[in-house]
Parts: C-alpha cells; structure tokens; sequence
C-alpha cells in the first residue's frame, strides 16, 4: 500500500507529523504537498493527489488544508474519488467501511496531532464492507 499525502500552506506542520508517523510505522507515502508557508491554491494539490491515485501510483490519499472542508470539495470533483473531512474517529472508520473513503481529508487548523494520528490509522487499517453499501458507491459512480 503506497499512500499520497497533500496539503496547502495551512496544513504543512499536520502534514510534517503524519509523515513522522508514516516513517514509524514503515508507511510507504509520496508528498504531493507545499512545504512552504506561501499562500497556495489548494485545489492544486487536491488535483495532484487525485491523479495519483487514479492512475494507480498510490492506494490512497491525505489531503490537508485549514478545515479539510476545501481539499474534499476539489477532491470529490475527481472521477474515482471520495473524500470527506473526517473530524474524529467515529466518522474515520465508518467512511471507510460504508463509503469506500480513498481520501481521507483533515484539517490542519481543526485537529491535534493525536486525533489525527488515530484517524489515519482507522483509515488506513479499516476494510470496506461491501454488500449492500457497494451498490451505493457503484452509484456514486455512475453519477459522475
């Protein structure tokens, strides 16, 4: 599993620890992200990130931005892709096993470094369940 992680201008110290967190734990990543404090368009870098997984050089995707609210809007305008801004591990874990999350999207402004760790970790570690939520995904699909 190889994992593409992203960000804007406000997501990069975020983006520092969960790349810290993926060296610990022999999380093999790609930064698509800024790594400097100039003001960027996000949508850039959610784009970039979604092309990765698309074209199957990464499994799954971490978008970072002030809310996370931003980097899964643009990211969801990507065939393929369904992002959300997960706040908490409840919603982690049942994007992933409901809805096929592929990008997961947090909030560099919005969530401590421990919750967001837990939440990469359910999302990273929690399976879909299929059966009757791959219909709804199936549908999501064919509404693009």
């Amino acid at each position: 599993m190889k994992i593409a992680i992203a960000n804007d201008h406000h997501g990069i110290e975020l983006k520092g620890k969960i790349i810290n967190y993926f060296l610990k734990n022999n999380i093999e990543y790609v930064n698509l992200g800024c790594d400097e404090e100039n003001n960027v368009d996000y949508v850039d870098y959610a784009k970039a990130l979604c092309d990765s997984i698309k074209s199957g050089e990464t499994n799954y995707g971490i978008l970072i931005c002030g809310t996370g609210i931003g980097m899964s809007i643009a990211a969801n305008k990507v065939k393929g892709v369904r992002s959300a801004s997960v706040t908490n591990e409840y919603c982690a874990e049942f994007t992933r096993r409901h809805n096929d999350l592929n990008v997961l999207c947090l909030g560099g402004r919005t969530l401590g470094i421990e919750v967001a760790k837990r939440i990469v970790d359910i999302f990273l570690n929690t399976p879909f369940d299929g059966g009757r939520h791959l219909k709804r995904v199936e549908m999501y699909e064919s509404n693009e």
